[in-house]
């Protein structure tokens, strides 16, 4: 029986690319997903043996797309597909329950190797980016974004920084208006960040959003 997986990127000609490597590979796309929001919609739903997760996605970044996946369809495996080689983002990655990393430099030779290792249980990173983890779990590396702020808090960062106002947040996140601005001004506090050009090029630096 082939493996079931979920495409998650906000690119549809990436999607496309994919999904030809894959499927010609004999995996089956069971479904595709353009944010992170959709992407734990998705997997909930279907259940993939694997989830193929870019880290940079809108609404919701792939990091804590990941961890809501493991919350929401417990087999389903999630790789990172991204560009990014600092250690900082492949250990967020791995502390966010990720059990590939793959560069997308490298996704046609590493993808479906990947696929395959984490579908039988094993840890697979692509092997440009190796050394970069053996000297981050060395402590060799600043405080992560994961560290600094909770789950809510970076979703709620992501979402000011794409420029959503304090109601669109409360919305999106189906909370009060006085509970997203509370979050935010937490964020503030935290990051030792008062404005929200601030916040927009912190999220810019730590990969939530693009620039």
């Amino acid at each position: 029986m082939s493996l079931r997986v979920l495409l998650v990127d906000d690119h549809q000609v990436m999607r496309q690319g994919l999904r030809a490597l894959l499927e010609r590979e004999r995996f089956h796309v069971v479904g595709e997903a353009s944010n992170g929001r959709d992407a734990v919609q998705q997997a909930e739903k279907l259940r993939p043996d694997v989830a193929v997760i870019d880290l940079g996605m809108p609404e919701l970044n792939g990091l804590d797309a990941a961890q809501q996946i493991a919350r929401a369809s417990s087999t389903t495996k999630v790789i990172a597909l991204t560009m990014h080689t600092e250690d900082s983002y492949v250990t967020a990655s791995l502390r966010a329950g990720v059990k590939g990393y793959v560069l997308k430099s490298q996704a046609g030779g590493d993808l479906v190797h990947a696929i395959q290792e984490v579908a039988r249980g094993l840890t697979y990173l692509s092997p440009v980016i190796s050394t970069a983890v053996v000297e981050a779990f060395l402590g060799k590396r600043p405080e992560t974004i994961a560290e600094r702020l909770s789950s809510r808090e970076r979703e709620v960062l992501q979402l000011v920084a794409e420029g959503r106002t304090t109601k669109e947040v409360a919305q999106a996140l189906n909370v009060s208006v006085k509970t997203a601005d509370s979050h935010r001004t937490r964020i503030m506090r935290k990051l030792d960040i008062h404005e929200t050009a601030g916040l927009v090029r912190y999220a810019i630096r730590e990969g939530l959003i693009q620039a």
